[in-house]
């Protein structure tokens, strides 16, 4: 991705000279895989679990850590500036366009651990939405294990992929999906609550593809490989994809986030149309 010399958003909190120590998981994969361990049983979940929840801990305050920002780290927080700047322009104007007013969100860079009005987090949450205080949240090793367990590709549009989809959850918010989501899942069976979730996440993907599309008409940034890079990294977080690696089986009424094949599709669609509208994930579940 061309990203270089391009405006960096001043809406970016840099905690990574900071620790969280222990904190407790906020959601995100790990998150994910305990709760989906959990909900299926039997005896080999009763041997992972444990093995998970060693990366949880109890919630602490954050202190400094005394470890300096390398070269590659200030590099990475520019980068993760372009791209959250990115979205704020693409966001205010399509917001605009539809006679509603864009709200910037905050992102928080961290290590280890994050304390969020949301509760506290450790980094084996995986990227996260935190919708109390409006902040997106990102320890950027989570990267690097997206690439070695779970067998994403990598690369920079990855990460641009992942942080579009966490402000995808912050446009459902400023819209009130979120809320109504949430509403309707009140009352319903655990199986029609996770489809709820799962229309919710698959449209942050969505507005991840809308994002790239509108960007790519403003800015020209797409090389070579930036999408077959994004599709890698939603392949490799579908349901199904880290039910079956890390139980060897796939509960489809777990789901909480969509399979593999379905956060790739309405990823490509948001990206191959442009256009907001066209993202009723919800209309799949009715």
């Amino acid at each position: 991705m061309k990203w270089l010399g391009r405006r960096e958003s001043d809406n970016v909190e840099d905690r990574r000279t900071l620790s969280g120590g222990k904190v407790a998981v906020g959601g995100g994969i790990i998150g994910i895989i305990i709760l989906l361990i959990n909900t299926f049983g039997g005896q080999n979940a009763q041997q992972l679990t444990p093995i998970l929840e060693q990366l949880q801990g109890s919630q602490t305050t954050q202190t400094e850590s005394g470890i300096p920002l390398s070269k590659e780290d200030e590099e990475m927080g520019k980068f993760v500036r372009v791209i959250l700047a990115d979205n704020e322009d693409v966001w205010s104007k399509i917001f605009t366009e539809n006679g509603e007013v864009y709200k910037n969100p905050k992102l928080v860079l961290f290590r280890d651990g994050v304390q969020t009005a949301c509760g506290g987090a450790s980094s084996a949450s995986g990227p996260f939405y935190c919708p109390e205080d409006q902040k997106v949240y990102i320890d950027l090793g989570f990267f690097d294990e997206l690439k070695s367990k779970f067998g994403a590709k990598g690369g920079d549009f990855a990460i641009a992929y992942v942080i579009a989809h966490e402000i995808g959850h912050h446009v459902q918010t400023l819209l009130g999906t979120s809320t109504k989501m949430r509403q309707a899942q009140e009352g319903k069976s655990e199986a029609d609550a996770n489809k709820l979730s799962v229309a919710l996440e698959l449209q942050a993907d969505f507005y991840a593809g809308v994002w790239t599309n509108r960007n790519q008409k403003t800015n020209n940034v797409l090389e070579v490989g930036d999408i077959e890079e994004a599709l890698s990294a939603a392949n490799a977080v579908g349901d199904d994809a880290i039910q079956s690696k890390m139980q060897g089986q796939v509960v489809p009424d777990s789901f909480t986030h969509g399979t593999s094949k379905q956060r790739m599709y309405w990823f490509k669609k948001g990206y191959e149309t442009g256009d907001i509208k066209q993202g009723n994930t919800f209309s799949e579940i009715q």
